[in-house]
Formats: C-alpha cells, sequence, structure tokens
C-alpha cells in the first residue's frame, strides 16, 4: 500500500491531514465528554471554554516534551521545532500540558463535580479519543511508522524507506480494548455503588501499558524511548498501585449510619455508601458520577 500523502492544496492554501486528524481527534473527545458529563447527571455548557483551554495546553506540552526527549535532532535543526505540521507531539507531554488546566477549570466552573469524579468520566475518553487520534494523527503524518518489516501487512510511510509496521493501527487497536475494558470496569463499579477512581486507574494502567509494549516492541529505538517506557511501566505500576489502596479503603470503611440503612432498605435500587451523601441511580444499582440525594435529616 502507497503511502497517504500527508499534505494536499486547496488553491494556495497547504493543509496537512496530521493537523486535520488531530482536529477529529479532539472534536470528537469534546462531544464524548459533554454526553458522558450529561449521562451522569452534570451540565455540560462549562466545558467549551475549558475545551479550548485544554487543546492548546495539550498541545503545547506534547511539543514541550517531544522536543525535550529529542534534543539531539533539534539542536541541528531548529527550523524544525515549531514545525508542528510534520508531527512531533509527545503523548505524556499532552497528558501534563492538559489534564492540570483541564482539572483546574473544571474545579472553577463546575464547582458540584469533584476532580475525582471527572478523572474516572474523562479517563475512558481520553483513551477512545487517542485510538481515534493515531488513525488520523501518524498514521497520515510523515515518518508514521514502526520498525522495518516484511510482513503482509506492512504498510508505507512518507519519509521512510521500505513497509513498516502500521504501529498506529495497532495503538488504535491497543486503546480500543482498553476503552471497551474501562466501560466494562465502569458498569462493574456502578453496579457496587463504587468507588470512585477504579475507572480512572484502569484506564491509566492499561494505556501506560500498551504504551510500554509499544515502544519495546514495535517502534525503532531513539534517544526518547527509555523514557517513554519507563513512563509507560510508571503508570502501569501506579494505577495498580492506586486502586488497590481505593479498593482497600473501601472496604475499611465504617457500618452505615441508621439514615442510610433506613434508606438503603426502603430504595434497594440505590447502593448505599458510607457518605453522607448517596447516589441517584442509573445504572441497575446506582450511578457514582451522577447527581446525589442528600441524606441529612432522613428518618
Amino acid at each position: 500500500m502507497k503511502p497517504i500523502p500527508v499534505a494536499f492544496h486547496i488553491g494556495p492554501l497547504e493543509v496537512h491531514t496530521y493537523g486535520i486528524g488531530l482536529a477529529i481527534a479532539f472534536w470528537f473527545g469534546y462531544r464524548y465528554f459533554c454526553y458522558r458529563l450529561r449521562k451522569h447527571g452534570y451540565d455540560d455548557s462549562w466545558f467549551a471554554v475549558t475545551f479550548i483551554e485544554i487543546v492548546i495546553s495539550a498541545v503545547i506540552g506534547a511539543r514541550v516534551v517531544h522536543i525535550l526527549a529529542h534534543t539531539r535532532y533539534y539542536s541541528h535543526n531548529p527550523g524544525q521545532i515549531i514545525a508542528i505540521w510534520n508531527g512531533g507531539l509527545s503523548s505524556y507531554g499532552g497528558l501534563l500540558g492538559g489534564i492540570p488546566v483541564g482539572f483546574l477549570s473544571a474545579k472553577k466552573r463546575c464547582k458540584n463535580l469533584k476532580l475525582s469524579i471527572a478523572a474516572d468520566l474523562i479517563a475512558p475518553v481520553l483513551v477512545a479519543a487517542w485510538a481515534v487520534g493515531r488513525l488520523l494523527g501518524p498514521q497520515l503524518m510523515y515518518s508514521g511508522g514502526g520498525k522495518p518489516t516484511n510482513a503482509w501487512y506492512g504498510m508505507y510511510y512518507a519519509g521512510e524507506v521500505g513497509k513498516r509496521l502500521p504501529v498506529p493501527i495497532f495503538q488504535a487497536i491497543e486503546c480500543t480494548v482498553v476503552f471497551l475494558i474501562s466501560l466494562y470496569v465502569e458498569r462493574l463499579i456502578a453496579k457496587r455503588g463504587g468507588p470512585i477512581g477504579i475507572v480512572a486507574c484502569t484506564a491509566t494502567g492499561l494505556w501506560g501499558l500498551s504504551r510500554y509494549f509499544d515502544e519495546s516492541v514495535y517502534l525503532p529505538h531513539d534517544n526518547g524511548t527509555i523514557g517513554v517506557e519507563v513512563a509507560g511501566l510508571g503508570m502501569f505500576f501506579g494505577g495498580l498501585l492506586l486502586a488497590g489502596m481505593i479498593m482497600s479503603k473501601k472496604k475499611n470503611l465504617p457500618p452505615l449510619s441508621t439514615s442510610q440503612s433506613t434508606l438503603a432498605a426502603n430504595n434497594p435500587e440505590i447502593s448505599p455508601t458510607n457518605d453522607i451523601d448517596t447516589e441517584l441511580p442509573k445504572y441497575p444499582r446506582g450511578d457514582p458520577w451522577g447527581n446525589k440525594v442528600s441524606l441529612v435529616g432522613t428518618t
């Protein structure tokens, strides 16, 4: 299969397929997160401004981390530092730039949305958007392939000689699997009534593991490979550790109060927790991420 053109012209305007792919991935992430906010009982009107802030900070962070990871190349080619249309965005840099800004903006603009809940809501969105971005970004950019291969599934990429492993396609498949697992875990957690944080830990850990696998098996080794592998393993083990801590804390909670026990007995569709609030049902036994009904004064 011949390389897909990385750019085309509309009159005097040069349009890069890589940029179009990233724009579609960002748009998909925006729409899907708005849907999840509404589905779980939260207003989504505040997210438009936050989304713009996330996009800008994510692109800047992704570019900065990529340049730092490839200082040898950019020190000899300083003119390429701003050539973002040729590719060169770090996934970890995008997360480092976009996630803190998104959380700070959410805290300011949607005060009833706890950050722990926001993390569980956004984690599957990021994984799904990353899968879309792999297919419509690196798959269409200059030098987007992996290691050389003679396998039947090898593809040709602009700027690379010979057939290459179609790593962007592999990554899209991996992220789709992580996304589906995250939704399955979300369903299980919803039926249990919590705890909050497990969905984010699942998505983070599995995505980190997939990134480590990609760098160590599929992609050519360069001066940024080791850093990506270490970060991937760090996310995997960090997700496991944090999930274990959350589950342990959930098991060690004290018994329900009288008011909570009474409400749970009279409303079996609501899953009780030890908080002063109990969640309204949206899944079979309750949705820990949605609007809540206060138990204060309940008899």
